[in-house]
């Protein structure tokens, strides 16, 4: 078996350039709070443990402004570490994806990285762990697609305070 990829999806890739468009018009309160909910409705199905549901509900908590970002980050660092515990590569991508997306408050760029897990995560879900790069592949333009509509439905309009993001990749 060849060694599984920790993310999929072509950061290149026509989908993966329409979701930083749509990322760059939306806050970063508006980019956690679809984050959470779509990790919640396609990530959790695959793996979630007692540390990410405790991580999701102070993402949770941060939004409604019951808790601070600062008092948030040590949950963001367990739910990292927890990934390290983890020896399956389908519940390790899973993992990986909603520690990434509960972070977005603290790194807005995490709105798009998450999916990228998330893509590796559904496609070792879905397809197995030994299928050909094709069909990895079109997981991950899959996968970006989804996400694109996802946001889509939940972006605010000329959003007040939109994230700044410095797109590296």
């Amino acid at each position: 078996m060849a060694k599984l990829r920790k993310m999929l999806g072509d950061v290149n890739g026509q989908e993966c350039m329409d979701m930083m468009h749509l990322i760059d018009t939306q806050s970063k309160e508006t980019l956690a709070a679809w984050a959470l909910s779509y990790v919640k409705e396609y990530y959790t199905k695959i793996y979630t443990s007692s540390c990410l549901n405790e991580t999701m509900n102070m993402v949770k908590c941060c939004l409604e402004k019951e808790i601070t970002v600062k008092e948030l980050k040590p949950y963001l660092k367990t739910a990292r570490d927890d990934v390290k515990t983890i020896n399956d590569p389908v519940d390790v991508a899973a993992s990986r994806a909603i520690a990434t997306a509960c972070a977005i408050l603290q790194t807005p760029s995490n709105a798009l990285g998450f999916l990228f897990y998330g893509a590796a995560a559904t496609a070792y879900h879905e397809a197995g762990t030994e299928a050909e790069q094709a069909v990895y592949e079109e997981y991950g333009r899959n996968e970006f697609c989804r996400a694109y509509r996802s946001l889509k439905q939940v972006a605010i309009e000329n959003e007040e305070h939109p994230v700044n993001i410095k797109w590296r990749c």
